[in-house]
């Protein structure tokens, strides 16, 4: 009796990673390879608008951007420095195949969130949400543009208490660049 057990849980555990073998891992929609572009160590460099959301000036910053979970999102963790002093991010954005959009999330070391879609058209890439601060929220949209050597973007982008009246929060570029070296 006790070798006639073995035996079918010998048969039972190979059937197992036999039919195992066969499945094939999920593959990130074809979609996800067009967040690929931002792949790399990214330079930042802007003017912070003054206005509700924080003092103006000049700010900048590095990104450090990976696909992660099997590529199905593209994940970027950044720091900048500027008027309102070192901060720190997180962004993911990834591909929702039942809407046919690509979803972005922000979170900063301030507490500061963003969700929302991002549209990518060519190389016109648009943001489009909400974003909630200590303050409260405002809605949110920014807008980069992809150089043609996919080696540099420009960016601007508005927030709107209600959606009616935009004003301007900040514009800058970015470059792809070497990381630094570690210390």
């Amino acid at each position: 009796m006790k070798r006639t057990s073995i035996l079918l849980f010998l048969l039972f555990f190979r059937s197992a990673i036999a039919v195992q073998a066969q499945a094939q891992a999920p593959k990130p929609d074809p979609e996800v390879k067009k967040l690929h572009v931002w792949v790399g160590h990214w330079t930042l460099e802007g003017e912070a608008k003054p206005g509700p959301l924080g003092h103006g000036g000049k700010f900048s910053g590095e990104h450090d951007c990976r696909m992660i979970l099997g590529g199905f999102f593209l994940q970027d963790r950044w720091t900048e420095k500027g008027p309102a002093g070192q901060r720190q991010g997180l962004e993911m954005d990834g591909y929702d195949p039942v809407n046919k959009n690509f979803s972005s999330w922000i979170y900063m070391d301030d507490g500061t969130t963003f969700s929302g879609v991002l549209t990518i058209t060519g190389n016109t890439w648009t943001w489009a949400g909400k974003l909630v601060t200590a303050g409260g929220q405002a809605q949110y949209k920014g807008t980069l543009v992809l150089a043609p050597d996919l080696a540099s973007w420009t960016y601007k982008d508005e927030f709107s208490p209600d959606g009616k009246a935009w004003t301007p929060l900040r514009e800058g570029e970015f470059a792809k660049a070497k990381p630094a070296a570690k210390k």
